[in-house]
């Protein structure tokens, strides 16, 4: 069975703690205890740690051993535009899980009004929940997230391959070869589809209109989707 994995602040002299809230649900709800191995991570480095002190708010981890672990071949970065938030924080757990390395969040024209300005107060929940999911799925290093950026500053994003998630019928499969990809930009849009200007002017910013077949998804399925055919390209290519 698959020891747990948790991140840490810190690591120092060869401890590490976690404290307050986060203490209570290793001791109360995960039931940790004095003597127990899990892997701690400060992000980005990773380590078996035994567990030396367990308190109600307190939880003291020595260091073992540093760990090894395998980075993903593939570097993606996520720009989803904004929707409503409880779908566009089902983005974030998902994307994490499969194993993204940053995500931008944007306005676009058909997003909801106000999303961009109230997504200044969801970050700190954000980043929880992209913390949550990372120790959930066992990755040793978390995506960054980063603030809401303008649109054309995500057009600009540098990047080895561009790629427009696009309903449109001429756009070209996802699933096309990967061989010699190691980095790509995802781009999503809103959950009223992109507008004719923000579709040029992403082409003419060098992104590729990509389909993900003849179905009209979800942004949130979308996004999912993408990355998983994505990640598994990329994986049966090595």
């Amino acid at each position: 069975m698959a020891r747990r994995l948790f991140f840490v602040n810190e690591v120092h002299s060869g401890r590490a703690e976690i404290n307050g809230e986060d203490a209570k649900h290793l001791t109360r709800v995960l039931r940790v205890e004095r003597g127990q191995q899990y892997e701690i991570s400060d992000n980005p480095t990773l380590y078996l740690a035994e567990i030396e002190i367990a308190r109600k708010e307190q939880v003291v981890f020595r260091l073992v051993e540093r760990l090894e672990y395998q980075a993903p071949a593939l570097t993606i970065s996520l720009y989803p535009a904004l929707i409503r938030f409880e779908r566009f924080e089902w983005i974030l757990e998902k994307a994490t899980e499969l194993g993204v390395a940053a995500i931008t969040p944007f306005a676009a024209v058909r997003s909801e009004k106000g999303l961009d300005r109230a997504s200044a107060k969801r970050m700190v929940r954000w980043r929880r929940i992209i913390l949550e999911s990372s120790q959930q799925s066992r990755r040793p290093v978390m995506p960054v997230l980063h603030e809401t950026a303008p649109f054309q500053m995500v057009l600009r994003a540098g990047t080895q391959r561009k790629l427009l998630l696009d309903e449109a019928r001429e756009a070209a499969p996802i699933c096309s070869p990967l061989a010699g990809t190691e980095s790509i930009a995802v781009l999503v849009g809103p959950e009223g589809g992109w507008t004719d200007a923000e579709r040029g002017g992403a082409i003419a910013s060098g992104w590729t209109p990509v389909s993900l077949g003849s179905n009209i998804l979800r942004a949130e399925t979308a996004a999912i989707a993408a990355l998983a055919v994505l990640f598994c390209a990329s994986d049966s290519q090595r």
